[in-house]
């Protein structure tokens, strides 16, 4: 018999250049705020992605991504691609994942760059305009 694996929660207190990150392993909500642009986007995103890989192979609930991201560097945009990667593989296997991107109507960058990595998605990702009250 497997012994079970308990997920732990990741939180990850975001500064000037890195988003703040909590993974809620109880409810399968795990939210990304702010600027992106570590100066090692491997290795400061190696523990979530680690994370979002232990959570879709042990954890039964569905996972929600909800990001709030401002701007993000080069190798930060490759880090997502490989997290929604992980999300279209699980998507595939029959798991509930979803994606809901909230940004500033001000920044279309940032709209750009969510439909960019919505067209490489087939589950559930929406992008939606954030409200000012939810800061």
């Amino acid at each position: 018999m497997k012994p079970e694996i308990v997920m732990k929660s990741l939180n990850i207190v975001g500064s000037q250049s890195t988003p703040t990150i909590f993974c809620n392993a109880d409810s399968g909500v795990m939210t990304m705020q702010g600027d992106s642009y570590p100066e090692n986007s491997f290795e400061f995103f190696s523990e979530i992605i680690s994370w979002v890989e232990q959570f879709l192979q042990h954890a039964t609930l569905p996972l929600q991504l909800e990001l709030r991201l401002i701007y993000m560097n080069t190798s930060s945009v490759k880090a997502m691609m490989d997290i929604f990667d992980l999300l279209e593989a699980a998507h595939e296997q029959g798991r509930s994942v979803s994606v809901c991107w909230y940004y500033d109507p001000e920044n279309e960058r940032v709209v750009e760059l969510a439909e960019e990595f919505k067209e490489d998605c087939s589950f559930t990702f929406n992008i939606e305009p954030h409200d000012e009250t939810m800061d």
